[in-house]
């Protein structure tokens, strides 16, 4: 793992439309892992869900966290770090509609309507990244791959 250059991470955290897996601490003092979509902006992921869900009470408890942003498909590559984890009980409806639009392309079919329905009841979680990390075995791999369409890899 290296550090890369910061508009290589800012592109690829542009681009890439995958799920951000994020890592923090349930109250028993256990790690977990959960996926969410993500925006990334100002330098930092935003993501929406419900003012219940659990992970919202591990990061008011313990905002420290880690997340990655990294597909399941070869070639690997992808971006990690650690984060600090902010609340905003404010955005939360904002930033659900723009990660609809993001990862389904509008708010128009039976899905989004529902999830647009609840959204008075959603909070953002701001991620601040403490440090990055990037990834990319696309070098490494070229021979054991067949041709595949391009994808955007990090630094």
């Amino acid at each position: 793992m290296n550090n890369s250059d910061p508009v290589s991470i800012e592109n690829y955290l542009q681009e890439a439309k995958i799920p951000l897996r994020l890592s923090c601490v349930m109250g028993s003092g256990w790690p977990t892992v959960l996926s969410l979509w993500y925006l990334f902006e100002e330098g930092s992921l935003f993501c929406a869900t419900p003012e219940t869900a659990r992970v919202v009470s591990y990061l008011r408890a313990e905002p420290r966290c880690s997340f990655e942003v990294a597909s399941d498909q070869p070639p690997y590559c992808g971006v990690r770090g650690r984060a600090l984890a902010v609340i905003d009980q404010d955005r939360g409806a904002e930033i659900l509609e723009r990660l609809l639009f993001r990862y389904l392309g509008g708010v128009d079919n039976p899905l989004t309507k529902k999830l647009l329905g609840r959204s008075a009841f959603e909070i953002a979680i701001r991620l601040e990244p403490q440090n990055f990390y990037t990834w990319n075995f696309t070098n490494r791999m070229a021979d054991s791959l067949q041709k595949q369409s391009a994808k955007i890899c990090p630094g």
